[in-house]
């Protein structure tokens, strides 16, 4: 089976995410999970799949025993994002044009494939390698990342790095943005809109304090800078309230998007600025979600190990957020590595160019050859 064939396998079997929008009732993690179980099985590994949610496991596939020698670990999500609104068969897992297309193609089951292949490749020496080398798929990473939360509080201190597969075009992601997500809400009381006077319009309440609001949390953003990432930043994503034409609106929600730095973490967080922007605003706080940043040094031995492997793999920074921060914020020094364009995530055609697959694939392969037969510098 030819890696394109793999990936294919991969992007055939449906592991939408549940949440925010799915657009096909294919949803979930558990599908994908047991057809890996089956195919790492294969190739020699012993697999666990630790349900997180019903029927949305994570999936962990050890070749090496929990013997104490230094541990790593591999890991894509399971999920990708909803299909609605895309312009291809989502699940087809189409070659044409020297691409392979469909949903996850790029985010991110291009990037296991390539991680599956270079295990494979090794599989016979895995077991016995002196850096014991794990797979572990994570669920729920395009929502709440609860995968990654569970496994770094569960195993974080049986593991020294761990490669996040994400397309990254193979370069090294070694700091991110936070990503705080957060509902505000403004209450009001309905009425016959022939009665306008008698209800509380909760919309205009809040069309009328957002623009002030959004104007002094971007100013206050943008004081948080990085020289990787720049700026902190706020996006108000969506808005919806009201029933009919004919109610006065009791209820009105506006979601928003905060993008924060480290130095803003250091400060006390997004959440701590967020609640000091909306005093005096008619807004309630509702469910609001924090996703921490992350940096990881760029001199980090391991990541000096993956470009003695590929020398053409550069550190960088990127404003987006993945599971990479969870390990990390749990113990697991963490970065994102795979092939594949982060321009193709999330889109409505989305694809990897097939020669990207086979250099990422070949890139895992001499990377977890070089921890097998040069374990000085991997274990340090």
């Amino acid at each position: 089976m030819p890696i394109t064939e793999l990936l294919q396998h991969l992007i055939r079997v449906p592991s939408v995410n549940p949440d925010n929008a799915p657009g096909t009732e294919q949803t979930g993690e558990g599908w994908l999970a047991a057809w890996l179980s089956e195919w790492l099985e294969r190739i020699g590994a012993t697999v666990e799949r630790d349900k997180i949610k019903p029927g949305r496991p994570n999936l962990i596939a050890r070749w090496a025993p929990r013997d104490g020698r230094p541990r790593i670990l591999l890991g894509p999500h399971l999920d990708t994002v909803g299909i609605e609104g895309m312009t291809i068969e989502p699940f087809s897992g189409e070659v044409r044009d020297g691409r392979v297309w469909g949903r996850g193609a790029s985010d991110t089951k291009g990037p296991m494939a390539a991680m599956l292949w270079g295990l494979k490749e090794n599989a016979g020496h895995l077991a016995d390698a002196p850096v014991a080398i794990d797979f572990v798929a994570f669920m729920g990473e395009e929502s709440g990342q609860w995968g990654s939360k569970d496994f770094a509080a569960k195993y974080a201190e049986e593991y020294e790095f761990a490669i996040v597969g994400e397309p990254t075009s193979l370069d090294i992601v070694h700091v991110t943005k936070g990503s705080l997500w957060a509902t505000l809400r403004t209450p009001g009381k309905a009425a016959h809109s022939s009665q306008p006077e008698k209800g509380d319009n909760a919309v205009m309440k809040m069309v009328r304090a957002l623009p002030d609001f959004e104007r002094r949390l971007r100013d206050r953003l943008a004081g948080f800078t990085h020289p990787v990432l720049g700026a902190s930043t706020l996006n108000i994503g969506v808005i919806r309230g009201g029933t009919r034409p004919n109610v006065v609106p009791d209820a009105c929600e506006a979601e928003i998007d905060l993008r924060t730095t480290p130095s803003l973490r250091d400060a006390g967080g997004g959440l701590k600025l967020l609640a000091e922007a909306l005093d005096g605003t008619p807004f309630e706080l509702v469910d609001p979600h924090d996703n921490p940043p992350m940096e990881l040094p760029a001199d980090h031995r391991w990541i000096e190990r993956i470009r003695s492997v590929r020398p053409a793999s550069k550190p960088v920074g990127a404003p987006w957020f993945s599971d990479a921060a969870h390990l990390f914020a749990g113990g697991i020094p963490a970065i994102c590595l795979g092939p594949g364009s982060i321009d193709q995530a999330h889109t409505c055609d989305e694809f990897i160019e097939i020669a990207a697959l086979e250099e990422g694939a070949a890139f895992f392969s001499r990377l977890i050859q070089s921890t097998i037969h040069d374990p000085q510098s991997a274990i340090g």
